[in-house]
């Protein structure tokens, strides 16, 4: 009976391991049979500057156009002054030292192999991932191939910690950035042939540009200018031949943001491909999670959002409250969105705060949590970063 049962286990296994793959094989099948779409059919920021001066000036002070930059003394969040400039690791033999000169910056591993010798890995800081509002990460180029460096500023306590993905008290210089990486915080890039982290690096378009929400935009611009070989003159009505997500169906709104708000998902489709407006199903499988187990805050904010009963009860998107053109604001900030639909009076801590309800709805209803995807082991210390999460509820344990 044992045996037979076992051997029931392993078929039943078997076949759930080969429904499971075939389930993949026929998402994959159903994705877009297409290529990203060209970049001559882009305009780029400065053509939309012409016409949207306000949106363009503060949108280059958001979280989304500083995700990624040139690594410089502008762009760069660490300190390199003596004495802040280096990291020490859980191994006594090993630490980082960053620096800054004529040259540029660099990350250099110092490793004690014995009294008085020690060997030194240095790499330069070739691109800044991150605003520097909560952490930065730094990657390198290695000829035409992206890597993570291992050394990351973190800026609530300011201080260089480990990076994502790096263990404690190793010299590693080898993690690869991959196009995925990149979709989420880049704009354009083109692969080279493998391995998948390579690229031509001039190629490489930093941030969040206006057409990675907005679409391809050149027969906007084309249009609008006058240029536009149908007419020159835009008459009510007339599609305008660029995306707004605003006013987009609810669906194909958050589509827009669950690119990247959403997790890694699994790619249907090469990087750059999707297209604001389209079904994203078509270009990233999205695996459906329980919120209170599976999900995290950090990249998977969309679900968390679409648990909520103020999604499910309205038809609320990701635009009603964020307004991605303007830089990121405090959380009391956005209590007036909550008024628009809920009373203060019907708070159940109204009888004890009053009127002050009203000024911070978001600490106690979308709280900071620690990110199980975002955190570093440095010195035998867990860290984890907050992330507000996206799911609208009663949180006991929060404060306001």
């Amino acid at each position: 009976m044992v045996r037979t049962f076992a051997a029931l286990l392993v078929v039943a296994v078997a076949a759930w391991v080969t429904m499971a793959a075939q389930s993949s094989s026929a998402r994959r099948a159903k994705a877009a049979a297409t290529a990203p779409p060209s970049r001559d059919l882009y305009a780029g920021d400065a053509a939309c500057q012409k016409c949207h001066e306000a949106e363009f000036a503060t949108y280059q002070t958001t979280g989304h156009h500083l995700t990624s930059q040139v690594a410089d003394a502008h762009s760069i969040a660490g300190k390199f002054d003596a004495g802040a400039n280096i990291f020490k690791t859980s191994n006594p033999f090993l630490f980082f030292r960053m620096t800054a000169d004529a040259d540029g910056y660099h990350q250099t591993a110092v490793d004690t192999i014995s009294p008085g010798k020690s060997v030194e890995v240095t790499e330069r800081f070739d691109v800044t991932v991150g605003s520097g509002r909560k952490a930065q990460t730094y990657l390198y180029w290695k000829g035409n191939t992206l890597f993570e460096l291992p050394v990351t500023w973190w800026v609530a306590s300011g201080q260089w910690i480990n990076s994502p993905g790096y263990e404690d008290g190793n010299v590693r210089f080898d993690r690869p950035i991959y196009p995925r990486c990149l979709e989420c915080h880049g704009s354009y890039f083109e692969s080279q042939p493998p391995p998948p982290s390579r690229y031509l690096k001039s190629s490489l378009v930093l941030g969040i540009e206006c057409e990675r929400c907005h679409g391809p935009g050149k027969a906007h611009v084309a249009l609008y200018s006058g240029a536009h070989p149908a007419k020159a003159v835009v008459t009510p009505g007339q599609a305008t031949l660029i995306v707004n997500p605003a006013k987009l169906p609810r669906n194909r709104s958050v589509d827009t943001c669950a690119l990247c708000h959403a997790g890694l998902g699994e790619p249907l489709a090469p990087a750059l491909s999707y297209v604001p407006g389209e079904a994203l199903e078509k270009y990233l499988h999205i695996p459906k999670m329980d919120p209170d187990l599976a999900v995290d805050v950090h990249g998977n904010q969309v679900q968390l959002l679409q648990s909520s009963r103020c999604y499910l009860g309205s038809q609320m998107t990701c635009v009603t409250c964020h307004n991605v053109h303007e830089p990121q604001r405090d959380a009391a900030a956005f209590s007036h969105y909550c008024l628009d639909c809920h009373k203060a009076q019907q708070c159940g801590k109204y009888a004890t705060m009053g009127e002050a309800i009203r000024k911070d709805c978001v600490d106690c209803h979308m709280p900071l949590r620690k990110s199980n995807a975002l955190f570093s082991e440095s010195n035998q210390q867990m860290l984890q970063l907050p992330v507000r999460t996206h799911r609208i509820a009663v949180y006991k344990d929060a404060t306001p």
